[in-house]
């Protein structure tokens, strides 16, 4: 698979979390406004755009600590969260009442929903590749989403959450197997 689908993919799929969420936040009524959907883009965006990041850097360092089983450990921790966004993807959504985008609860709510873009992060280093397209698309795919989310889920209400969150975890899973292919198969 090319580079640059991995990273749009890989983006796309992080970004299931955080449109969970906002799908939620518009349900409960707190949203639907302008004003929290662009906050809540640009929270969850921002968090998106740093934590992988902050997870390549970590990667980078372990790499010389792991390199013989590198390919492992990263297939490992893309299966890790895969598994953890279909796991949740069957749990009941707890949506947050009200609009948490004119509290701290925002920055709980990004830092929560991209917890798993270090670990992607960490998982590009570990396979010597450039962090940055990841990060510039995940935090642009996820504001926009966002955004999205919030506004469509003050209409259409929280039940698509769980199946964005199950789509995203099956995407990270397949990338996780792409690496093992190309790096048992392929040298």
């Amino acid at each position: 698979m090319n580079y640059y689908v991995d990273s749009l993919l890989s983006a796309a799929s992080l970004a299931m979390d955080a449109l969970a969420v906002s799908l939620c936040v518009g349900a409960r009524g707190g949203a639907g406004t302008c004003g929290t959907a662009l906050r809540m883009g640009a929270a969850c965006g921002a968090f998106q755009f740093f934590m992988p990041l902050g997870g390549w850097v970590l990667g980078a360092y372990a790499l010389s600590l792991i390199d013989s089983i590198d390919h492992w450990v990263a297939f490992g921790l893309l299966a890790f969260v895969g598994c953890r966004m279909i796991r949740g993807s069957f749990e009941e959504n707890v949506c947050p009442a009200g609009d948490p985008t004119k509290s701290a609860a925002i920055f709980y709510l990004a830092l929560a929903t991209s917890v798993d873009a270090m670990a992607v992060g960490a998982s590009f280093a570990l396979t010597d590749r450039h962090v940055f397209p990841l990060a510039v698309s995940a935090g642009v795919i996820t504001a926009g989403l966002c955004v999205a989310g919030v506004i469509f889920g003050s209409r259409a209400g929280a039940k698509l959450g769980n199946r964005a969150e199950l789509l995203g975890g099956a995407v990270l899973i397949m990338i996780g197997l792409n690496i093992l292919r190309g790096h048992i198969f392929l040298g």
